[in-house]
């Protein structure tokens, strides 16, 4: 979606884990993000836990701890790695181990881990370093899970977004983008991170998960979500409020509210047993 720009290429030749101050941008408002930002689906983290060697667990990018705590809530011991500072805070205060660093720069210091997960992070991680990282902190059988949901609002909200979004921030990729991308398009995006898994020759049993669900949402309730994607976290209150007044007006014309369909998907793999 025109809000989420995560998986979706730019026309400069910064690539997203290139872009620090976006990737760091994100605890501006770590109360709403975390209240905002949907979960992830059980059996999603059902099939990790159980497709794991063990039920120690690395979150790279755990941000406030949604993943985390799911992953908690299943009887795993969770440690977290987060560059933003605020959103270590916030998660810590809720119960998860959180050390501040960017995944490339992190100090394993001899640990390793059962399963690592990416819960829309990944695409903040240079992805070949990242992988071989992986590789490194995993035991023998250990599962890497990069994941993150897909979602397009219906087209009378997410064209009116999308002319909102280009009056107020010309300048920005996002701009530039089409209001809706199709799944396959994320799909493929997924598709290129288990190839860049692949490469580093340390994986086996490379898989794409996908899980469909729904969820409806009020006029309120997507406005509250709106500020905490990429596109938005930097823009002005007076950018967003012109942004607000068309999607909410979008959202009042379809009488207060709009289902959503999500598709979550997963790039996963299993550390292979050879050195």
């Amino acid at each position: 979606m025109p809000t989420l720009p995560r998986e979706q290429p730019e026309p400069s030749p910064v690539k997203p884990h290139e872009s620090r101050r976006i990737a760091e941008s994100f605890g501006v408002d770590v109360q709403r993000y975390d209240r905002s930002r949907p979960g992830y689906p059980d059996a999603l983290v059902a099939r990790i836990v159980a497709g794991s060697p063990g039920r120690d667990v690395l979150d790279v990018g755990c941000g406030t701890g949604i993943a985390a705590r799911q992953l908690q809530a299943a009887g795993c011991a969770v440690l977290g790695v987060e560059p933003d500072a605020r959103m270590a805070e916030f998660a810590r205060a809720r119960g998860l181990q959180v050390e501040v660093a960017s995944f490339e720069a992190w100090q394993p210091a001899g640990r390793t881990y059962d399963a690592i997960i990416a819960a829309q992070s990944w695409h903040w991680v240079d992805p070949v370093a990242g992988a071989v990282k992986a590789a490194q902190v995993l035991r023998p059988g250990g599962r890497l899970a990069i994941f993150g949901h897909a979602y397009e609002p219906p087209i009378e909200v997410a064209e009116p977004f999308a002319a909102a979004y280009r009056r107020v921030a010309p300048g920005s990729p996002l701009a530039r983008q089409p209001a809706r991308r199709p799944l396959d398009f994320y799909q493929a995006a997924y598709a290129k991170v288990a190839d860049k898994i692949r490469v580093t020759g340390q994986f086996d049993e490379l898989e794409q998960w996908e899980f469909d669900w729904q969820q409806t949402y009020t006029r309120d309730q997507w406005l509250n979500l709106l500020p905490t994607t990429g596109g938005l976290t930097q823009l002005r209150p007076d950018q967003l409020a012109e942004i607000w007044d068309a999607v909410g007006s979008a959202i009042d014309s379809l009488g207060g509210r709009f289902t959503m369909t999500y598709a979550t998907l997963a790039a996963t793999a299993v550390r292979a047993n050879t050195p």
